[in-house]
């Protein structure tokens, strides 16, 4: 009888149910929002980025990037990295091919994409990523559902539809093909961040790979300075930069990163098409631009594929 009564206090009870099912809502909740706060600070680093296309080389800007976000994570987590650089250590391909693809080649290839394609195909090709996210879970043997994939698809043809002003129209340049890769890179990086080890702590993760990220910058940043010379350093260059470097960088990443951890890339990806309707809330806020009845549409269709893609499967 002892041994019932124990093994009948550890059977789940129809109260226990709620409490579990509000846990998980919790937590996905919290991961959708870290991934839309990370996706809105990403919007104004675009803006930021094309400001800077013609008085900062794209690898200058890169590399400056990271040494402001690696000096802006420091203080809250350089300890821990300390204290992991056992596991990191022997993680230290994992952390490598990570630092590479997120920090080394993302923004480096973003920013020369910059100087010779328009921010509307920048927008457009980057949309690629989210569905580069959510085919790298379903050939790691993830489902992701009719009602997924349905609300991918809806939100990404309302990106397309944005972007080319109703046209679909494409006129690809050398920087559209930058950008391609710069979104590959990215989509891999996201993808790879759900295998992250178990032992790697999150501000240590950020810290390490901002860390090595730069130093592989560092040659390329030689170079750029032999080649091009230096930028003129001014309001109008340490601005952006900063913004960059610690918004965009040390704030968004640990956002996206803790996002992918809790819900997975498919589900932060969804979140990702939002970027063009925060584009254009920043453009008309900022900038004054008009915003049209198609692009009221086109922002309906991706809220409403947003909303599809990112929910929870049951």
């Amino acid at each position: 009888m002892a041994i019932l009564d124990r093994t009948r206090t550890h059977e789940p009870t129809a109260s226990t149910q709620p409490k579990r099912t509000a846990r998980v809502q919790q937590v996905s909740g919290l991961g959708l929002v870290l991934a839309a706060v990370a996706t809105v600070v990403w919007s104004g680093s675009f803006v930021t980025s094309r400001a800077l296309a013609e008085t900062v080389p794209p690898v200058q800007h890169a590399f400056w990037r990271w040494i402001i976000a690696l000096i802006a994570v420091a203080p809250f987590a350089a300890r821990e990295a300390w204290r992991q650089r056992d596991v990191l250590r022997r993680h230290l391909k994992y952390v490598l091919v990570a630092s590479f693809l997120g920090v080394t080649t993302y923004n480096t290839l973003v920013n020369q994409a910059g100087i010779s394609t328009s921010a509307g195909n920048m927008a457009m090709i980057m949309a690629a990523s989210p569905v580069l996210m959510a085919l790298y879970e379903r050939l790691g043997g993830t489902r992701l559902g009719a009602r997924r994939t349905l609300g991918m698809l809806i939100a990404c043809a309302g990106v397309l539809l944005l972007v080319s002003k109703g046209s679909l129209a494409m006129d690809f340049t050398t920087g559209d093909l930058w950008m391609l890769a710069a979104a590959l890179s990215f989509g891999s990086y996201s993808a790879l961040l759900r295998r992250k080890p178990a032992g790697i702590g999150g501000l240590a993760f950020l810290f390490t790979t901002f860390a090595l990220g730069a130093l592989m910058l560092a040659p390329f940043y030689g170079a750029s300075l032999a080649l091009e010379g230096g930028f003129e350093v001014t309001t109008g260059t340490v601005g952006p930069l900063l913004y960059v470097g610690v918004a965009s960088s040390a704030v968004a990443f640990f956002a996206w990163n803790k996002a992918i951890a809790l819900v997975g890339a498919a589900r932060a990806g969804a979140v990702y098409y939002l970027q063009p309707v925060c584009v254009a809330g920043l453009s008309f806020v900022i900038l004054g631009e008009s915003v049209g009845v198609l692009q009221l549409a086109c922002m309906a269709l991706i809220l409403g594929g947003v909303i599809l893609g990112s929910s929870r499967a049951h």
